[in-house]
């Protein structure tokens, strides 16, 4: 079904709504922020944003006496949106503390949301877990999108199947072909399974001082793999729907969890599709790993790698240096972008 397109006085009430919802929000805050500041303030602290919830972020103390305290916090307005992974100054305080300021961050993975303004999932992050698994059904755009935003920030992927003992034989040749492609491209890529938990000790050293961000679709078992990583933690773990065998939402924000072999990991909640509508075509291009021997030497600057004469691409796809598969993959997003 298509959705309905709201009229442009639709379009107006809503916005209207939304404003007003958010300027009285923005009056609580100030006061709460007002009231906080006449009373005492412990010195400022460095620390890490371990989750976020609405208005308020937790965050925990990395130094000094209060290391390893949580402690819910406001922010102030000036700071911007915090999101899991964030270094920030704060300060102490009762009932919560305050965030005077945030460390620059060293990366940040961020995608659209439904309105097209960017909205970031995590900072300061090492390595990309691109999870899929046997069901629900994995599908190669997604990762190659998860992919392409890894290339583009310099991080480090892993393509990790879990459910490996759901395997059948109607879903087993797509996911030997999945891993022949990736592993061709030298991604790397480990199958587990979390519940036989088998590859849990490779997952663990590839995890290990490392802060690491596990992504994927709903239901792939995110929350049941950081159960098996972190024994008593305990997450809600969500089923898939029978009839069409898609997950269920179960982690409704990015939570950082410390390994006990070291390194940290955040589990974002689960996405159907990862927009790439801020990207340029020239990133979206360096994305794809195989693409970048080729950039810079069509024989036009401004060529669209489809019939142009001298097309480095188009040279390396009929020579066999780029899959077919993968191509039409980069195609389908560059449309996507186009259309945005």
């Amino acid at each position: 079904m298509s959705k309905r397109k709201l009229t442009r006085r639709q379009a107006w009430r809503i916005e209207k709504i939304q404003s007003e919802r958010a300027g009285r929000a923005s009056k609580r805050e100030d006061k709460i922020l007002g009231q906080l500041d006449h009373n005492e303030l412990g010195p400022e602290q460095e620390g890490l944003v371990i989750a976020h919830y609405g208005t308020l972020v937790t965050v925990e103390a990395t130094a000094g006496e209060n290391q390893g305290k949580t402690t819910r916090c406001h922010l102030r307005a000036n700071l911007g949106s915090l999101v899991t992974g964030d270094r920030v100054i704060w300060r102490d305080g009762e009932p919560n503390g305050v965030i005077v300021a945030v460390l620059e961050r060293d990366s940040e993975l961020s995608r659209p949301d439904p309105y097209g303004d960017m909205k970031t999932i995590a900072a300061n992050i090492d390595r990309i877990i691109i999870v899929i698994a046997a069901y629900p059904e994995p599908h190669a755009n997604l990762i190659d999108r998860y992919l392409v935003a890894a290339e583009n920030l310099g991080i480090q992927p892993i393509i990790l199947l879990n459910k490996i003992d759901r395997i059948d034989d109607n879903i087993k040749p797509k996911l030997d072909d999945l891993k022949a492609c990736y592993t061709q491209l030298n991604y790397d890529w480990l199958d587990v399974s979390s519940t036989t938990e088998t590859g849990i000790d490779q997952l663990t050293t590839y995890l290990a001082n490392y802060t690491s961000i596990f992504v994927g679709q709903s239901g792939v078992g995110k929350s049941s793999l950081i159960n098996v990583l972190l024994p008593g933690l305990d997450l809600k773990v969500g089923g898939l729907t029978e009839a069409t065998q898609q997950g269920t939402h179960t982690t409704t924000t990015a939570q950082l969890f410390h390994l006990p072999q070291g390194g940290h990991l955040i589990d974002s909640p689960g996405i159907r599709e990862f927009g790439l509508w801020h990207m340029e075509p020239e990133d979206l291009l360096y994305g794809f790993r195989e693409f970048q021997p080729f950039l810079g030497h069509c024989k036009f600057r401004n060529c669209a790698h489809e019939t142009e004469p001298g097309c480095a691409i188009q040279a390396a796809l009929e020579n066999g240096d780029i899959s077919e598969k993968r191509m039409a993959s980069y195609r389908y997003i560059l449309q996507t972008l186009n259309d945005r």
